[in-house]
């Protein structure tokens, strides 16, 4: 028997997009009143971790190459407007609770779409929520843990000359750290985005092979444009990049092929 997807009117799909972002909203809120309730910790011990000497990644690559090895960073984060720090509180905790609730927002996104699929592929509804929280996790943690640190290290030791003092505006800080962890939380989300547009029959194998090179151009630009302007910095930030492009070309042939075998049996 075919399988059949289920037939759903405009105001359906309305009413299902208003309660997929209703409940979405919700989840940030309650990750957000949690950050919210613990911004100190998170300033001190998260935030603000990447610009001490003593940052895991730092101590790593001491440990690599004593010419690795960080000393100090010398720059001082100061606000210079009169509601910076509770505007730094309020979208800190948006957008970690944004973070938080993601795996939940990936639920509900797949509660919203599942309708549209058919019966053998709502069966992937597991895999999908547990593959698209990974990868963006995963992301987060890239960007945080190794993107994040190279530029603070970058940016904080770069000098014209010793008269000029690095103050750091509050706001400057953590947009690179918000920009950086979102950045490659949603660039990690490659194969994912891949699954769909194979599954729509918009990108193929072929497709992505046969622009392999121009993948390589972007990616490097990508990683250029993310990461401080040296070449070591682009290079750890363009592998991760290319394998997730190799392997969303192999998602994209799995679905080509999955589909033929469907066209086989229903034929």
């Amino acid at each position: 028997m075919n399988d059949v997807k289920k037939e759903m009117s405009i105001i359906d799909h309305l009413r299902d997009l208003r309660k997929f972002l209703i409940h979405s909203i919700l989840g940030i809120l309650v990750g957000a009143i949690f950050v919210g309730l613990n911004i100190k910790f998170v300033f001190d011990h998260i935030i603000f971790a990447p610009k001490n000497p003593d940052f895991i990644t730092y101590r790593l690559m001491c440990r690599m190459s004593e010419a690795l090895c960080i000393d100090k960073i010398p720059i001082q984060i100061t606000n210079l407007q009169m509601t910076g720090q509770f505007s730094a509180h309020i979208w800190t905790s948006i957008v970690f609770g944004l973070v938080i609730a993601f795996p939940y927002i990936i639920y509900e996104l797949w509660k919203f779409i599942r309708p549209a699929l058919y019966e053998n592929e709502q069966k992937m509804g597991l895999t999908f929520i547990f593959v698209s929280s990974f990868l963006f996790m995963l992301g987060i943690m890239f960007g945080y843990f190794v993107i994040a640190p190279l530029s603070i290290n970058f940016f904080g030791n770069y000098t014209i000359t010793d008269q000029i003092t690095n103050q750091i505006k509050l706001a400057s800080y953590l947009s690179m750290i918000r920009t950086t962890i979102l950045a490659n939380g949603i660039v990690f989300e490659l194969p994912v985005i891949i699954f769909f547009l194979a599954k729509g029959g918009i990108v193929s194998s072929h497709f992505l092979k046969v622009n392999r090179k121009y993948a390589v151009i972007l990616v490097l630009v990508l990683a250029a444009f993310i990461t401080p302007p040296d070449v070591i910095s682009q290079i750890i930030v363009a592998i991760p990049l290319l394998i997730l492009y190799e392997a969303s070309i192999y998602i994209a042939k799995w679905i080509e092929k999955g589909r033929g075998t469907d066209l086989m049996v229903n034929h």
